[in-house]
């Protein structure tokens, strides 16, 4: 990867073949607002551009498309682990939109993937995955079809501990709950109390704490962090009024414990992560039924008027495709010719096939 400041951009350049090209490219570039400095270099097949404003790298990529040649990037899809809410995905997104040579960036906490557009020759995987553990995320990189496998087999064992976690964090507090609401006379009530919501909030919620911590080390908050403070302050509040009660019996005051509080909050919030994983497990479930559903290859009309059979992955735009009767349509596209009913079951969820013809 290219070393370079903050605002330099290398931007690998497509059908640039001549120095008449590059200064096609060069006299682009110094129309576009935003661009500070540009320099285009025949040699190496690049641009080189300063920007004040990371945006205008769309603009730069669109002006020199419109010229006719190409900018080298890739665009690729990643499943992103340890979200737990969707400001979560907003945090994750804006992390990888300020790594530099990210031209395009979105997190969908649904599905919880990442769908982005890099330049290859400044950043990569590598160093996506980097940026997003800095803030307590992390990005699955691996090939697609192994990618899906470990994906799934890393969903079920996460649902798998916090269900785990969540049904040990209700048992221990439904006595908290008991002795708070109407045992609280009872003797040792506030350490029998502290006893059994301690593992609650330290162990069994630890996970809220760190991540609050990575976030706030970033100047960034999310639920982690309401649910550390919450439960926090509450369990040192309580442990405080338990150890010191006259501190306030000299301030005519009562020393009340909520360690209930922290103990049932942890355990609802445990239970909401684990109902929520178990709808997204449904819902990848579903996607993927649906997925399979897909032809894998098609058949795609050459030049010279013959046919052959490839894979849909290997489908490029402008191709033209030939769909026989009977058969489903793999990629999206326009109808160019001919006429036949279509099967939008999956679509509309209609039975009765639909005529379709070219106009």
């Amino acid at each position: 990867m290219e070393k370079n400041t903050d605002d330099t951009i290398f931007l690998p350049l497509e059908n640039v073949e001549s120095e008449h090209c590059a200064l096609i490219v060069d006299k682009g570039l110094s129309k576009v607002a935003g661009v500070d400095s540009h320099k285009v270099e025949l040699n190496n097949r690049r641009a080189v551009i300063t920007v004040s404003n990371k945006e205008t790298i769309k603009d730069v990529i669109a002006t020199i498309k419109d010229l006719g040649y190409g900018v080298t990037t890739v665009r690729k899809k990643f499943p992103v682990l340890n979200m737990s809410c969707a400001s979560c995905a907003v945090s994750a997104e804006s992390m990888i939109q300020s790594v530099n040579g990210v031209i395009n960036a979105s997190v969908n906490f649904a599905t919880t993937e990442l769908t982005v557009e890099y330049l290859p020759n400044m950043t990569n995987p590598l160093a996506l995955q980097k940026a997003l553990q800095e803030v307590g995320y992390d990005l699955l990189i691996e090939d697609e079809a192994s990618q899906q496998n470990s994906f799934e087999n890393i969903q079920q064992e996460k649902f798998k501990k916090l269900k785990q976690k969540t049904v040990l964090a209700i048992a221990l507090s439904i006595p908290v709950v008991i002795i708070g609401m109407f045992l609280m006379d009872i003797p040792y009530a506030n350490e029998i109390m502290w006893l059994f919501s301690t593992p609650v909030v330290l162990w069994l919620g630890k996970d809220f704490f760190i991540n609050a911590w990575k976030q706030a080390k970033h100047r960034s908050a999310n639920m982690d962090t309401l649910v550390a403070l919450s439960t926090g302050i509450a369990y040192l509040f309580s442990v405080f009024n338990m150890l010191f009660p006259q501190f306030w019996h000299q301030r005519g005051l009562h020393a009340h414990v909520y360690f209930e509080a922290a103990a049932v909050i942890v355990a609802f919030i445990l239970l909401g992560k684990m109902l929520e994983e178990k709808a997204k497990g449904n819902t990848s479930s579903a996607i993927k039924k649906l997925m399979g559903l897909q032809p894998k290859t098609v058949i795609v009309i050459q030049s010279d008027g013959t046919e052959k059979q490839t894979f849909v992955e290997d489908v490029i735009v402008d191709d033209i495709i030939l769909v026989k009767p009977g058969e489903k349509i793999a990629v999206d596209g326009k109808l160019i010719n001919g006429s036949s009913y279509v099967d939008e079951s999956t679509l509309t969820g209609e039975p009765v096939p639909v005529l379709k013809k070219h106009k």
